[in-house]
Parts: structure tokens; sequence; C-alpha cells
């Protein structure tokens, strides 16, 4: 199966967000991909790391997910897409994951929050594998991956072959260029995301936002 990592600028508007995830379906697709990944609550975007947040509402939320899974159907493509989650609750973080159809096979909540995030968000509390073309596969979101290695175990164990990984690091404002992936002085983001494969035995696709300072490269391990 071919996959595809998006890693979209931050949305300017709802309509800016959205023609760039319409884009990326269609490229994606266009060069026979089955199934692609959008970063971490990529609409409305991520609160409290500094970036434009869009208006969010049940209203919106439910036109954005009609939308995705429409253009999902249109372009014959999977869809794991990082959105925000409204429930009684209170704000959670999600994927949702839409199969080459339009259909929603389910949203994997964001169960382990960074203590940065707990006054914008509540975590989630449950965990589901997906199959899309016969490939199973877990989600795990941004810390998550990075510090909570059993929530990447828990999909191995059950049979997937890839994790998949909506994340968010760095910032368009300020930070370091890094130049090499991996690199010993870098952030640790990105060998964690080598034991996560490693330690597993599968695949492992991180999916950051194009910002300036990243600090974590969208990537796809290899276990090998």
């Amino acid at each position: 199966m071919i996959i595809a990592l998006a890693s979209p600028k931050v949305a300017v508007t709802l309509d800016d967000g959205l023609e760039k995830v319409r884009h990326a379906l269609q490229n994606a697709a266009a060069q026979g991909a089955a199934l692609i990944c959008f970063p971490e609550a990529y609409l409305p975007g991520l609160r409290g790391v500094g970036i434009n947040v869009l208006p969010w509402d049940e209203a919106t939320q439910e036109q954005v997910l009609q939308t995705v899974a429409q253009w999902s159907d249109a372009y014959g493509i999977a869809t794991i897409f990082g959105m925000e989650r409204l429930t009684p609750a209170g704000r959670q973080i999600a994927a949702a994951v839409f199969d080459g159809t339009g259909q929603l096979l389910g949203i994997q909540t964001k169960n382990q929050l960074d203590p940065s995030e707990d006054p914008n968000y509540v975590p989630g509390h449950t965990r589901q594998l997906f199959t899309v073309d016969g490939m199973k596969f877990g989600v795990t979101i941004c810390h998550e991956g990075w510090r909570y290695p059993e929530t990447v175990r828990w999909a191995a164990v059950r049979g997937a072959q890839i994790v998949f990984h909506p994340q968010h690091t760095g910032s368009d404002d300020e930070g370091i260029l890094l130049t090499q992936w991996g690199a010993a002085d870098a952030p640790y983001y990105e060998k964690a995301m080598m034991m996560r494969s490693r330690e597993n035995t599968i695949y492992f696709a991180s999916v950051n936002y194009a910002l300036r300072y990243q600090e974590a490269a969208t990537s796809l391990i290899n276990p090998a």
C-alpha cells in the first residue's frame, strides 16, 4: 500500500485549511496513495502553542467532517484527519478516520495529554484499531507517541502493521533550524520515532505541520 503524509502550513482561515486538505487528498490520490494522514488538530489548529486557532463550534465541526468524508469518497483515499472534537466533557484532540468511500471508521482521541494542554483540552479514554484495504493500523497523537510507548504497543500487539502519529512540534516564530535528521544535539523526537518503530517491529509514520522551525520532521520509519 502507498501512504501519504501531509504536512500543510497552518491554516489562515477555515476555507484556506479546507482547500489545503482537498489539495493534499487530490495530489496523494493522483500519485496512487490509498491513505493519507494529517497533523495533530489541523483544524481548527492546536491551542496553546502560539498558532492561529480558527473559530470552532459544533456546526463547523460537522461541516468539516462531512466535507472531508465527501473528499475521501471523491478521491478514493482513506483519510486520518487531525481535528478538535467537541464533547459534553470539553474539547478533545482527536483523529477522525475515513475509508476511501468516505465512511467514518472511528475517532481516535488523545488520551494522554501533555500537562501544558490541560487548560485547553480533556483527555479521551478509548483506543481503536483500524483496517483499510487489509492493512491494520493504530493512531497515537503527539505526546502519547513521544512519552507513552504503551500507546504504540497497544496497536502492535493487536496486529497493527503501522501506527500513525499526528503531531505538532516546533514554531513558525522562533526556534532553531535543524539541518540533519536525528542529530545528536537535536530534540529527542526523531529518536523516539525510531524507538517506537524498532521496539514494536512495525512502521511508524509521524506527521508534523510545515513549520519554519520544526523540531521533528514528518517521517516514515522502517523497523528493519
